[in-house]
């Protein structure tokens, strides 16, 4: 029998990218990579730096370029290979990633009395324009519907369904008003493969409803009317509109429509399925289950477990959900994450230029800084020039750079800041255990674990566990092809996919004890710090944390 593929759609911050996969073993044989259009690299910036919108045409777009690639670079490499031999499409997005529609499933970024207006196109995962929005949903639920929050980690957030379409009702009414609805990138993208865009058919799935909009069956979907009008009696009005049942990406949301198939060469009706977020299918593609830790590290982290469904589970506070069924069919998905990472790394080498391009670049900085011992700088950071997504749910912090002197280099503050991101990625471990649900192993992946080992070693250090690799590089698009091998029957269920698709790298990042002893101490006054700034208990002195670094620099450099 000839071999069959599946194609994964990832909708990224900056482009978008097809991947073409051999069922049987996982083999990734062809892939195609756009760019966005709009904006700067693919983001519609504003004045308010907290300003990030797409516009959805890339989108469409995007879907059509890269799949046609994708078959010619297929068509080049495997001998024999036809597009008929694809069975199955699935689909991973950014979010919360909402966009206003009309009454019959279309985006109003498409008219053209709206086609410049930033809130009538996606607003992108990172806007963060709705913290006042945000903190007033908090503040209602707190007090009305505690139970929607314990749900989503106590806290909702800024970059969260409900808050962006809040802040568009206040901000540009014209927008609200004559959207009929709004819509997830990650169902956007399926019902518009499917021709199933239309309010009445759209499918929308438990990963977007449950994680960002406080979905749950166990009170009838998304927060009543009743709630929503407190806020906004309009946006109470806006709840008949949604859609009553979400559902999980073992599901298809229908076939490929013969328009698509014309556009990209492939067969018309082959399964689509329902669309989630990229960090979801991340944890799928680096072969997700209980115990297992994934990191998606990119320009933020997203760490991802599963529990399963018929075992007890605590409400964890500072979690971005826990949803049934939104990362693996029958388990929970519980999602935290940080809200910069590579960005933070970026910041440093693109917008401060320590050293001038040359010096300063990426690869130069990551050189000098693996020749420091842990400590050595006498540098600490907290990892918040984005906000705080885990464990603190809160955009209004900012990061910090402490322990500078005249002597101090750019590489010390580069790894400083490596350091920061890895002391808030074992905050969110030891939140998870806190509650009961243990981390056995850590599998890293994205292109900053794929390319930066020295990220990865002062992970190992500073958490004292090993950092696993997923085999493939691009694990969010092999979750969504997964996804696709499910929906068209070639696994009954994601765990056979899974064995089947998915493989860890064999090289394994150890810790070192002796540099972990010496980040021990460090995360004791990274956490003073992290609760000082961060949270409202704090009441203690900082007047030793200064001292303390010097203590230990002093130790190291002897």
């Amino acid at each position: 029998m000839s071999a069959q593929y599946t194609i994964g759609l990832d909708y990224g911050t900056n482009s978008v990218r097809a991947l073409i996969v051999k069922t049987a073993d996982g083999q990734e044989v062809a892939t195609a990579v756009w760019p966005y259009e709009h904006g700067n690299a693919g983001v519609i910036l504003g004045r308010d730096p907290n300003l990030a919108r797409q516009h959805p045409g890339d989108y469409i777009k995007g879907a059509e370029v890269t799949i046609r690639n994708a078959l010619a670079d297929a068509k080049k490499h495997v001998r024999g290979f036809k597009p008929e031999q694809i069975v199955g499409i699935g689909v991973d997005t950014t979010g919360s990633t909402p966009l206003p529609v009309d009454a019959s499933g279309q985006p109003l970024a498409f008219q053209k009395r709206f086609h410049k207006n930033p809130a009538a196109m996606a607003w992108l995962w990172k806007d963060h324009t709705g913290v006042v929005e945000a903190a007033e949903i908090t503040a209602l639920a707190q007090k009305l519907r505690p139970h929607y929050l314990a749900k989503c980690g106590g806290t909702y957030s800024s970059e969260w369904f409900f808050s962006k379409i809040l802040h568009c009702l206040r901000t540009a009414p014209e927008v609200f008003n004559a959207a009929y609805t709004w819509v997830e990138c990650a169902d956007y993208i399926p019902a518009t493969l499917t021709g199933t865009e239309h309010p009445e058919k759209l499918a929308v799935g438990i990963c977007a409803a449950g994680h960002k909009a406080m979905y749950n069956d166990a009170w009838g979907g998304y927060p009543d009317a009743k709630f929503l009008s407190r806020l906004d009696p309009k946006l109470g009005k806006l709840r008949a509109r949604l859609r009553p049942q979400a559902r999980a990406i073992d599901g298809s949301v229908g076939g490929l429509t013969a328009c698509w198939a014309q556009r990209t060469g492939l067969r018309a009706g082959i399964p689509v399925a329902v669309g989630a977020f990229d960090a979801h299918l991340g944890g799928v593609g680096s072969g997700i289950a209980p115990g297992t830790l994934v990191k998606i590290i990119g320009t933020s982290t997203c760490d991802m477990m599963v529990v399963p469904g018929d075992q007890p589970l605590a409400d964890i506070p500072g979690l971005c959900g826990i949803v049934k069924g939104s990362i693996l069919p029958g388990y929970y998905g519980l999602e935290a994450g940080q809200s910069a990472v590579g960005d933070i790394f970026n910041w440093f080498v693109n917008y401060l230029q320590p050293g001038g391009k040359k010096a300063g670049t990426h690869e130069q900085l990551t050189r000098e800084a693996a020749r420091l011992k842990p400590g050595e700088s006498g540098l600490l950071a907290l990892d918040w020039n984005n906000g705080n997504r885990t464990i603190l749910v809160d955009q209004c912090l900012t990061g910090l750079l402490l322990g500078q002197t005249l002597y101090t280099t750019p590489a010390e503050i580069y790894r400083a800041l490596i350091e920061a991101t890895a002391f808030g990625a074992l905050t969110i471990i030891n939140r998870f255990e806190e509650y009961g649900v243990r981390v056995q192993q850590v599998v890293n992946c994205g292109g900053i674990a794929e390319k930066n080992p020295l990220v990865m070693q002062i992970y190992a250090d500073v958490t004292g566990r090993p950092m696993k690799i997923s085999r493939s590089a691009q694990t969010c698009a092999l979750g969504a092809a997964i996804a696709g091998a499910v929906v068209a029957g070639t696994y009954k269920n994601y765990a056979a996919a899974q064995r089947a698709m998915t493989a860890l790298k064999p090289r394994v990042f150890k810790p070192s004890p002796e540099a972990h002893n010496t980040y021990r101490q460090l995360y004791g006054l990274y956490k003073t710090l992290h609760d000082a700034f961060g949270t409202r208990k704090w009441r203690d002195n900082l007047h030793p944390v200064m001292k303390q670094l010097i203590e230990i620099r002093s130790r190291v450099r002897q």
